[in-house]
């Protein structure tokens, strides 16, 4: 069964709020400043880069708890490239970088298939040219 998992409503001057329903936690998004907007919070085209890098991290912190690697400390950065004709995302730019990950090379293996085969990377349209460089 489905069941309603946020609520967003429309706070007016290109401002919305979200609501995840079971934590209460709230998130807010503003358009950009490049397309009519403040840039004063995430635009929804961040927060998809931002999913993307998440979800990512989240199935390498799954694999990296079975194969107990000490994954804590990995961090990312992420490039949003925009296309203007029609205004989308053409691609996403994501450096994962640990300099003092403990792992064999099998288990980093693991972590990029892992990475690249998360939910979020395989729900994105093929036109998303997904980059992902790994520096562990």
């Amino acid at each position: 069964m489905n069941t309603t998992m946020a609520t967003v409503e429309y706070q007016g001057d290109l401002r919305t709020e979200a609501k995840h329903l079971k934590s209460g936690q709230k998130l807010t998004t503003d358009a950009p400043t490049d397309n009519q907007g403040k840039g004063e919070a995430f635009s929804p085209t961040d927060l998809v880069c931002a999913s993307l890098c998440s979800c990512m991290m989240t199935i390498m912190g799954q694999v990296a708890q079975r194969e107990d690697i000490p994954l804590k400390g990995l961090k990312a950065d992420i490039v949003k490239v925009m296309a203007s004709s029609p205004r989308k995302i053409a691609e996403i730019n994501i450096t994962f970088t640990h300099p003092h990950l403990q792992a064999t090379d099998v288990q980093k293996q693991k972590l990029k298939n892992a990475a690249l085969t998360c939910p979020v990377a395989l729900s994105l349209s093929d036109n998303v040219k997904q980059t992902v460089e790994f520096n562990f």
